[in-house]
């Protein structure tokens, strides 16, 4: 459930700027807001059931060098937007990992990269933006999938 401060302060955004539209839609909410157009109340389908936990074999813990070089613990487990390695969201909005469903993505794990290559693209109000390595490494982990809605600050991909 969103803040009624947030949206407040959305809807002053769009009404003090040259935007006509907002959009945004999370598991939860959607909230659409125009300056132009009456708005109609559009329930939201249930979220999809969540994913089957892939099964893991029986093991002891993993080593802590293990689980601070992000190879064994779940994304859960992990605090990545602390890391000074990981590419955030610039915005709200859907995170893409190709420029086409035909492409191949843009990175993947163990690919090096250099400060300022596209890793991503986040779709915001149907504008493809780059999301660009703040720093040149090798991809240690990738935090979303294709199609995956984003917030403002949230790791994507981390970089070693």
């Amino acid at each position: 459930m969103l803040d009624t401060k947030i949206i407040s302060k959305i809807a002053e955004i769009v009404e003090n700027s040259s935007l006509t539209e907002f959009e945004y839609e999370d598991e939860t909410c959607r909230i659409s807001m125009s300056k132009n157009r009456p708005c109609a109340n559009i329930p939201m389908p249930p979220p999809p059931p969540a994913p089957a936990p892939i099964a893991a074999p029986i093991s002891a813990a993993p080593a802590p060098a293990q689980i601070s070089a992000g190879n064994s613990a779940p994304a859960s487990e992990e605090d990545y937007s602390k890391n000074p390695g990981s590419v955030k969201s610039p915005m709200v909005g859907v995170v893409y990992l190709s420029s086409d469903p035909n492409s191949p993505n843009y990175v993947k794990v163990g690919d090096t990269v250099s400060e300022g290559d596209t890793v991503c693209l986040i779709e915001a109000m149907k504008t493809y933006n780059p999301v660009k390595a703040h720093k040149g490494g090798r991809v240690s982990k990738i935090l979303v999938e294709s199609g995956d809605p984003v917030e403002y600050g949230e790791p994507l991909i981390v970089i070693e």
